[in-house]
Parts: structure tokens; sequence; C-alpha cells
């Protein structure tokens, strides 16, 4: 079954094509294409809605062509659409489900909503084997910072969530108190190389509550007031706050997932989601995860970061699981998870 999948949720218009055996539940990825706007969006310091919904009208219909294209094939191989229908910013989600719902329509091809952060969710399976169930996720991106228990594809318990900034929006507002640009946590996690991460003392918030819930916010205004405190920006002071920041970020995540896995009696953890890009983390996970007998699952971390590989996969596994929507769903700027159960 080729699955064409398209993503348009925020500042990233992707496309790929999947290619799977829902017998076997094996397949592999034929062709993607991503057209980013993040050097559109960085003057801005943060993603224009209005602006980003222009770029994807403007970007997807020669993004699907190429993606045919590089994949030889054509609307006629095509089995079915997967589109990104929520969360995400309502202009960027109608550019995608609209043109989905038209091109399924002319070609006579069903159409998959698909949630983004079940895209996350299940984005490791594009390189590895998903950890057998139940296994906790740490879904860690832009807007989201959640701990999830997954007992099967479509069966989610939400059982930790942000209150207030989620780690990825930390890293972006810190990014611009010590005058970096957009997007900030790549840039932090560059800075931060070589840094003295013991240089400001910075809290770990929440981590002394037993509960699996997070809050960034207060790291983001110590942050801001441990700069102005510092007097000029010096770029030893942007390296080692990086470096500060980074660890305090990375503490909180870490440990609440390792107590996630505990409190569930559950040793299987995996981690998603845009900011499982980052290497100290990544690095982090795997050593504590080690010493405490929980196995953990990455993705690639080409496949952490908004596309449409993971859209169109997502909707393979919901296939392969019997999982339909009817025909009467929207675009959903905001959509909890648990709603998908």
């Amino acid at each position: 079954m080729r699955i064409l999948g398209i993503e348009s949720s925020c500042d990233e218009t992707a496309v790929a094509l999947y290619d799977g055996n829902l017998d076997s539940g094996k397949g592999s990825l034929l062709a993607e294409r991503i057209a980013s706007q993040i050097a559109t969006h960085a003057r801005f310091g943060g993603v224009v809605p209005e602006v980003a919904s222009r770029e994807h009208l403007q970007a997807l219909p020669s993004l699907v062509d190429a993606v045919l294209d590089d994949a030889k094939s054509s609307w006629q191989d095509v089995d079915a659409l997967a589109v990104t229908a929520g969360p995400g910013l309502m202009g960027a989600l109608l550019v995608g489900t609209s043109y989905v719902r038209a091109a399924g329509l002319v070609n006579h091809i069903p159409v998959i909503p698909i949630h983004h952060m079940e895209g996350h969710l299940l984005a490791a399976g594009l390189n590895h084997e998903l950890p057998d169930f139940p296994f906790i996720t740490l879904l860690v991106s832009g807007g989201h910072t959640l701990l999830v228990r997954v007992d099967a594809v479509g069966e989610y318990q939400v059982i930790g969530e942000t209150l207030d900034d989620a780690a990825g929006e930390c890293f972006d507002k810190s990014a611009r108190v010590l005058g970096l640009p957009y997007p900030g946590g790549p840039e932090i996690s560059r800075w931060a190389v070589g840094g003295n991460a013991k240089r400001f003392k910075l809290p770990r918030p929440m981590l002394q509550h037993d509960h699996l819930n997070f809050s960034f916010s207060g790291l983001k205004t110590a942050v801001m007031y441990a700069i102005r405190d510092a007097g000029d920006v010096t770029d030893d002071i942007r390296r080692d706050m990086s470096a500060c920041i980074e660890s305090a970020v990375g503490d909180v995540l870490v440990k609440k997932s390792l107590r996630a896995c505990k409190q569930e009696g559950v040793p299987r953890l995996l981690m998603a989601g845009g900011v499982a890009a980052n290497h100290y983390l990544r690095t982090l996970l795997e050593e504590k995860s080690q010493q405490q007998g929980v196995s953990v699952t990455l993705p690639n971390p080409d496949y952490c970061t908004d596309n449409a590989a993971m859209i169109a996969f997502s909707a393979f596994k919901r296939l392969q699981y019997g999982l339909y929507h009817d025909d009467t769903w929207d675009a959903k700027p905001r959509w909890a998870l648990t709603d998908l159960c």
C-alpha cells in the first residue's frame, strides 16, 4: 500500500511517499521532500501564522509533484492520502487538509487525517522496531512536552504534561534573551558545546514533586534575571548559559521520564519530537536509562523535527491496526492526543 503523507501544521511544508505491506507490517520510505520556512520566520523571531500559510500554499503542489517524480510514481499508484489534521496553526492546517481533500476527490483516493503528535510518537518506527507495548513516550517539541503511556497504536494515556511553557518554548525564549536567532533550540545546543554548565545556578522546575507534570516558565525567567545581572552578554556568557540551560532542561526531562517508567512499572521508553534531536539530551537519556535498567528507543534525528514521513507511516500503522476515521473530520488547531482513544 502506497500512502502519500502531507505535513503543514507549522513552518515546514513536507511531503513523503511510504510503501508498506499491511500483512507483514513492514514497509519503506520511497521519497520525501521538505521545504523549511526557518529563514523566512527568523527575521520575526518566531513563526508568523499568515506568512506560514502563504508559504505552504506556494510550496505544496510542487513538492507533491517532486516526490511522485522521485519515486517514479503517479497519482494512480497512490492508495491513500494522509494529512496532518491537527494540532497546529489553523491556516497552515487548512492548506494541507484542503489540498488533500481535493486531490482525494479528483483521484478517487481515500484520505486519512493524522494527529501531529501521534506522528511524532510513531516516527521511531521508520528506523527501528517500536518497543513492545506498553511503553512510555516523552513527546517533547516546540509547543508540547508530554509523557504518554502507550498501550497500543491509538491507545494513549497522558500521564504528564507541561503546565505553561514547553521545553521547546523555553529554549526559544531563552535564546532570544541571549541574542541568538530563531529557532532557539539548535542555537543553544550549538553554543553549549564547551560551555561551563555550572557557571549559572538555574532551577530544575517541579523536579522535587512526585507528579509527572512539567513547568519551564520559571527556568526561562531565571535565565532572564541571570543575564540581566551578568551585564554585557559576551560570547563566553552565551556559551556558559547555553550549557546551563541545556543541562537544566535535560535533567528535568530525563528524571521525569524515568520516574514515569518506575511509577507505571514499564521499563521501555521512547523519546520523540523536535527537541529529541538534541544531542546532549539523547546522550543523557541513554546513559541514565541504562543505569536504571530501562531500554530506550530514539528516532533518527531527521525524523524528530516535523516531516511527512511520520504522517504517512502513522496512517500505515492505523490501517494496520484497523483504526479509521469517518468522513466528518476537519482541521483542528487544538486536538488532545487522548481523543484518538
